[in-house]
C-alpha cells in the first residue's frame, strides 16, 4: 500500500475491535493493515458486483434472446450510450 495521506476514524464496540486484533494478529499484520486490507477488498467486490454478473446455461440464453432483439433508440438509449463507462477512467 502507498504511504498514508488521510486519516479513516472508525468508531466499534470493544468485542469487534478485539476481534480485529486477534485476526490482524494471526495473520502478523497491525490493526490498521489488517482493516485497510480487508476493506479494500470488499470495497472491490462491491465495485466488480456493478460490472460482472454470473449467470446459468438458462439464464444466459434468456439474456442472448435479449440482446439479439433490436434495440428502439429513443432518449433513454442515447443517454445511456453516451455516458462514460466505469472501466474507462
Amino acid at each position: 500500500m502507498q504511504a498514508a495521506a488521510t486519516t479513516i476514524n472508525v468508531r466499534a464496540p470493544a468485542e469487534v475491535r478485539d476481534l480485529i486484533d486477534r485476526a490482524a494478529q494471526a495473520q502478523g499484520k497491525t490493526r490498521t493493515d489488517f482493516m485497510l486490507e480487508a476493506s479494500v477488498e470488499a470495497a472491490r467486490r462491491v465495485l466488480l458486483d456493478q460490472v460482472f454478473f454470473q449467470a446459468d446455461e438458462a439464464q444466459m440464453k434468456a439474456f442472448q434472446a435479449v440482446m439479439e432483439q433490436p434495440v428502439e433508440y429513443n432518449a433513454a438509449v442515447r443517454a445511456l450510450l453516451s455516458r462514460r463507462t466505469p472501466w474507462s477512467a
